[in-house]
């Protein structure tokens, strides 16, 4: 489990009533196929010690695991808990339909292979309340039990593979673009009218920019955290970071300001290692761009890993690699725009 200290850089303000009060809570939660972490993730959120009223949504969509037996199983158990259904089976639709079946003034966002401290939502509604923000959220603390998992989960967590990202890898309190995975005022929610069903990732970065420029503030603490369960395979996590890639591409061309050079990065890497793989056979010395970068994510990866045994120690220069030129390859190839 992640542990948060507060509060670390919340603004001094004034103490009000709104600060000593403890509004109610609607928790949203899409889930698909996620029967492994959800019992643990819906337990840590029932878990809390928020003092006020809390309710619980789940937007279930069409799993092929046991994930609607998991959910019916909690729900009997726990009348906080309500389900809806998400015949899409897609994120944005999910959010979009446990928001609107939910009644309380503050919305959370939860994923289901997470797990929350008990004093997330206690943090989180402190922080939203004494800044005035829109949005509140922090940092996803990754955390593997395999050993996969465990190397996945030091790249995620590391400059090297997520580069300056404050809600990967931490940082200083204050105003950001995007933050994970967010506690909202619902008057927000309402005012930029819910999340976009166009796009299939990256939908909360793409919410978070139209909370912005309609002048709301999103605002990153370090003490929000939440322990986030990674993908326990190489070919998992391919697919994750390609198709975060490809949409990261859309939000980009779509909207402007919504790239930097740390979203650059990778589709160079991939451009420079694959010209330098086929130019080599022309002229040998472009090898050096393929076996530099092999070079430097192997020296940085048993680096960051230094801590662990080898068995997971190994598996990080893959991990990051894996990342980067996933990422890279997904950005460049891009997707076709698609209505819901």
């Amino acid at each position: 489990m992640a542990h948060c200290r507060y509060p670390a850089g919340v603004p001094p303000d004034e103490p009000s009533q709104d600060d000593a009060a403890n509004p109610p809570v609607s928790v949203v939660m899409p889930v698909r196929n996620e029967a492994r972490h959800l019992a643990e993730s819906l337990g840590s959120v029932l878990g809390q010690d928020y003092p006020g009223e809390m309710e619980v949504v789940i937007a279930l969509g069409g799993s092929t695991d046991a994930s609607r037996e998991v959910a019916q199983r909690l729900v009997a158990r726990e009348p906080r808990v309500r389900i809806v259904d998400n015949p899409t089976g897609r994120t944005p639709q999910a959010l979009n339909a446990a928001i609107a079946a939910t009644r309380h003034p503050i919305v959370a966002r939860v994923d289901a292979h997470g797990a929350l401290p008990p004093d997330y939502l206690s943090t989180a509604v402190a922080i939203l309340l004494r800044t005035g923000a829109a949005n509140v959220g922090g940092r996803a603390v990754p955390r593997g039990v395999s050993r996969t998992q465990r190397a996945v989960a030091l790249g995620m967590g590391s400059r090297l593979g997520m580069g300056g990202a404050r809600f990967r890898v931490g940082g200083q309190a204050g105003p950001a673009d995007t933050v994970f995975p967010g506690v909202f005022r619902r008057e927000w929610l309402q005012r930029v009218g819910g999340f976009s069903t166009d796009y299939e990732r990256a939908q909360d970065w793409e919410m978070n920019l139209r909370i912005r420029q309609a002048g709301g503030l999103v605002w990153f603490s370090p003490d929000v955290c939440v322990t986030y369960r990674p993908r326990g395979s190489l070919r998992g996590l391919a697919a994750q970071f390609f198709a975060t890639g490809q949409w990261r591409r859309r939000l980009a061309a779509e909207h402007r300001g919504a790239l930097n050079a740390r979203y650059l990065a990778p589709p160079v890497v991939v451009a420079l290692v694959a010209g330098g793989a086929v130019g080599a056979a022309w002229w040998p010395p472009l090898a050096l761009l393929p076996g530099g970068y092999a070079l430097a994510v192997t020296v940085g990866g048993l680096t960051i890993a230094a801590h662990e045994p080898w068995p997971v120690r190994r598996k990080v220069p893959l991990v990051l690699a894996t990342m980067h030129l996933s990422w890279g390859a997904g950005f460049l190839v891009g997707v076709r725009p698609r209505r819901a």
